[in-house]
């Protein structure tokens, strides 16, 4: 046993060599910690500023590449942090020089959430090569690689990295069947390597891959294709670590890691432990250990800023039930937010043994973005809604989009009974398409300059109108000074975190003094979910940066959960936002015509008229929030 260069012990001697497969090249490494690893685990809400500060060090590790943007940053960048998605590339470019960055493209769903037409991907990706994206990792949730065509053309034509990703999912244990089977992945990696992609990664975004199913696949695909391949997993399972390190034995060319403030539970495996561990092995990365500890020691101190975000519902950091309902990282933050908004937090398991079977109603699709949402608020909306099982009463425009085609063609049928329920006065037509979705998609550019040719200032702005079209719109009126920026858009700093932090002590202690409420109520309050002795509270807090009230008590208000809903009314079933409402004040409206469409989960909802009449009055508008129970609209009976 001997100290190596890095101050670590080894066994050099000792290693275990003899049944690995001949791979004598370094292991190459993507760090996602600034892209997948906040997004997993801080729901995307990591700022600029918190990465510029180690990007200098990140940048001496010697990783092959940094994934950085993409995904859900886009969305979160501009719709929670008031920054522009943009500015972030060109930014981290200013203080990282020679590790490319690498970029999550959803193929012709770009960084939304439904496809988009060829105009506005061709202007997305060529604007990503502008401004510094070097590697594009494309994927399509239904596996399509149709949907792969428009930008495909764009990378090539600027000469970057193209890396086709498989989707991997696994068929659902009590659903019977192997419909995703080995084969199934060579197949699919064959139709890749004949499109001509530079290399291949296979995306498992909900931590399935098992050790010795990801050496057996590792093992095939090298036998079978040229190009590097390269492996995504997370470490939701508890198994991402194990799989990297089968994968690595198999002879994989690329894994992803996160930094270890960044990794494990929803994200993905660590790091260092896997440098220490391929020390003196024909696949030792080469990297400095202490270099990546002080990295890892500055990123600590920015993380409790964002551990709010973390979900509190288990103890335990790995969660194994992840095989069955196989979730993302992501999604599952995403419904335990919005069935707590509801006050339906206790259903969650419910949630989770429902999804298999709208999965597989739905075309035993992979649930990634935006499959997973597509997938799951559906899922809600079915065990909220639904009287019996499988009447998909409240089905969302996404479903019926995919029920149309709109995102391609899913790896099994649709049931009739949800596509044909789906598609009854479906606005496109009651018949599915065949063709790649891109090609029934009129030009959508020439109209979005035209509705915001006063506010947009370049491509850039237009195109976050573009795949945003309320909260893009919204974006630019903070970008430009021309509305308020919200409060709760603005950065939580150290002296907020130390705050709370007081707070939520003082409350759990029993030590919580309630005042009542001043005279007139501050202009700006912080909302916080407090729980003393099993009670649960909502407690608003004056914020004393703007209104100079200090924070020495608290008023708080226990939350009921009535149902608001009267008749003449229509009222919100679930909390989101609203896209746009389809009638206007004076207009007369029959039952079941729908008046507004609400934003949930990032899939839209259209609720119709309870009853029919004249809308007398509509008191919210595009862009704003509202909770389960608020009125949309007053309908005076016919």
């Amino acid at each position: 046993m001997k100290l190596d260069d890095h101050g670590v012990l080894k066994m050099a001697a000792m290693r275990y060599e003899a049944d690995r497969p001949a791979a004598a090249h370094p292991i190459k490494i993507q760090d996602l910690s600034f892209r997948d690893g906040h997004q997993s685990i801080f729901a995307t809400r990591g700022r600029t500023e918190d990465m510029i500060y180690v990007a200098e060090q990140m940048d001496k590790v010697g990783f092959h590449s940094l994934e950085m943007w993409g995904g859900a940053t886009f969305d979160a960048m501009h719709r929670f942090l008031n920054e522009d998605p943009w500015e972030r590339i060109r930014a981290l470019k200013k203080y990282i020089k020679k590790t490319p960055f690498s970029m999550l493209l959803r193929g012709q769903n770009l960084v939304g959430y439904r496809n988009y037409s060829d105009d506005v991907v061709e202007a997305f990706v060529q604007r990503a090569c502008d401004n510094g994206i070097d590697i594009f990792r494309v994927f399509d949730a239904l596996n399509d690689f149709r949907n792969f065509e428009t930008a495909e053309k764009i990378i090539r034509k600027n000469r970057k990295h193209f890396q086709g990703a498989i989707c991997y999912t696994l068929t659902e244990p009590r659903m019977g069947g192997e419909t995703y089977n080995i084969d199934y992945y060579l197949e699919k990696a064959a139709q890749l390597e004949e499109i001509g992609v530079d290399s291949i990664c296979i995306k498992d975004m909900a931590g399935l891959i098992a050790p010795y199913d990801a050496y057996n696949l590792i093992r095939a695909l090298k036998q079978n294709v040229r190009v590097p391949i390269h492996l995504h997993t997370h470490f939701t399972s508890g198994m991402g670590d194990l799989s990297l390190f089968k994968a690595i034995e198999a002879g994989i060319d690329i894994i992803d890691t996160c930094m270890s403030p960044y990794a494990y539970r929803t994200a993905h495996p660590a790091v260092e432990p896997l440098v220490v561990a391929l020390l003196g092995t024909n696949r030792d990365t080469g990297f400095d250990i202490r270099l990546l500890s002080e990295i890892a020691d500055e990123m600590e101190k920015s993380i409790p800023k964002y551990k709010h975000f973390l979900d509190e519902t288990r103890n335990s950091i790995i969660d194994i039930n992840v095989i069955l309902h196989q979730t993302p990282g992501g999604m599952i933050s995403n419904l335990v937010n919005q069935l707590k908004q509801m006050d339906a937090l206790d259903r969650l398991e419910e949630v989770f043994r429902a999804l298999p079977r709208v999965r597989k109603d739905l075309g035993e699709i992979p649930l990634v973005t935006p499959t997973s949402q597509i997938v799951g608020i559906q899922t809600v909306n079915n065990v909220l809604f639904d009287e019996k099982e499988g009447d998909y009463s409240k089905i969302t425009e996404q479903v019926k989009d995919l029920c149309y085609g709109l995102y391609g063609r899913t790896t099994k049928p649709i049931s009739p009974h949800v596509m044909k329920k789906a598609l009854q006065g479906y606005a496109r037509g009651e018949d599915p398409i065949t063709v790649r979705p891109g090609n029934v998609l009129e030009p959508e550019l020439p109209r979005i300059r035209e509705e915001v040719k006063d506010l947009a200032r370049n491509l850039d702005d237009e195109l976050i109108v573009a795949l945003y079209p309320v909260t893009g719109k919204r974006f630019l009126k903070w970008k430009y000074g021309l509305e308020k920026v919200p409060d709760d858009v603005h950065p939580k700093t150290m002296e907020d975190v130390e705050r709370e932090k007081e707070i939520i002590e003082k409350a759990i202690s029993g030590r919580l003094t309630l005042k009542a409420s001043p005279a007139s109520k501050p202009a700006s309050l912080r909302s916080f979910d407090v729980y003393v002795d099993g009670e649960y509270f909502n407690v608003e807090i004056a914020d004393s940066r703007e209104t100079g009230l200090s924070v020495s008590g608290l008023t708080g208000k226990k939350k009921e959960s009535a149902d608001m809903a009267v008749s003449g009314t229509l009222t919100a079933p679930i909390p989101g936002m609203v896209i746009e409402y389809r009638k206007k004040t004076g207009d007369v409206v029959n039952v079941g015509d729908t008046v507004v469409v609400l934003e949930a989960m990032k899939m839209f909802n259209n609720l119709s008229a309870p009853c029919g009449g004249i809308i007398k009055e509509i008191p919210f508008k595009a862009g704003d929030s509202v909770a389960k129970g608020d009125i949309l609209c007053y309908i005076e009976k016919r």
